[in-house]
């Protein structure tokens, strides 16, 4: 028997309905330290809260779910926390690595620490000079809102600081609220699934033809053999008959 998680409860499947290969999405979960991200990752996954964590482990979690009625494959990437030093982020290569692998990213701050929060603009930026043409969809999650009396960065902070990014935003708490937390990493894996059909999807006719008329431009359009034929045997003709009106 496999375990499947279908995003509210967790449903036994016998092991035959499940030997097709799943689709995959890979997810990077980035932050700086004590954030929570760990905390998140296991929140979303298996709908449990477990407090205490080994810092920076930068483990990699896989669980078969339901997205909108697909069953998929998702793997997140826990990565060690990211310092910053003298105005600037010290980036682990595993972290950097973990870009480069996921489909999809999730930044993490907590609403305790402004820090952290100011790490997330540096950290965005590396996602998008790693991503390069092929920009990952990004979501920004403030963990800890539970936390009321020691918050530092307040919900418009963040609110604003997502729409200067051009990414959905969440505040969360990885302690007491699971359905925000699933509600954030669904968001993420729909727009995921969104941007894959986009770009399996087969070219419009319209693309099509205006691909061809590009060629055309930039192809010179051969001479019709059958011309060029033509034109040999007519000069061989003149020269026949130049030739007989010499001789005569």
């Amino acid at each position: 028997m496999r375990l499947i998680q279908n995003m509210t409860t967790i449903v036994e499947y016998p092991a035959a309905e499940c030997s097709v290969p799943n689709r995959v999405i890979k997810m990077a979960v980035i932050g700086g330290s004590g954030v929570g991200k760990t905390a998140l990752v296991v929140r979303f996954l298996t709908r449990r809260f477990i407090g205490d964590y080994e810092r920076n482990a930068g483990n990699l979690y896989s669980r078969e779910v339901q997205v909108e009625g697909e069953q998929v494959t998702i793997q997140v990437q826990d990565t060690p926390g990211v310092e910053m030093t003298d105005n600037s982020i010290n980036l682990p290569d595993h972290v950097t690595c973990s870009i480069q692998w996921a489909d999809a990213v999730v930044l993490v701050y907590s609403t305790t620490d402004h820090r952290s929060f100011d790490l997330i603009e540096q950290l965005h930026q590396q996602v998008v000079r790693t991503g390069g043409a092929a920009m990952p969809p990004v979501i920004l999650l403030a963990n800890k809102a539970d936390l009321l009396h020691l918050r530092r960065v307040d919900s418009q902070q963040g609110s604003l600081l997502a729409s200067r990014l051009g990414c959905s935003f969440y505040e969360v708490s990885a302690s007491e609220d699971y359905s925000q937390v699933h509600k954030a990493f669904h968001r993420l894996c729909c727009e995921l699934a969104k941007q894959q059909q986009q770009l399996a999807a087969p070219p419009t006719p319209a693309a099509t033809n205006a691909t061809e008329k590009r060629r055309s431009l930039l192809i010179p359009r051969p001479k019709s053999p059958n011309m060029q034929d033509l034109k040999r045997r007519f000069k061989q003709a003149l020269s026949a008959k130049v030739r007989t009106v010499t001789s005569v």
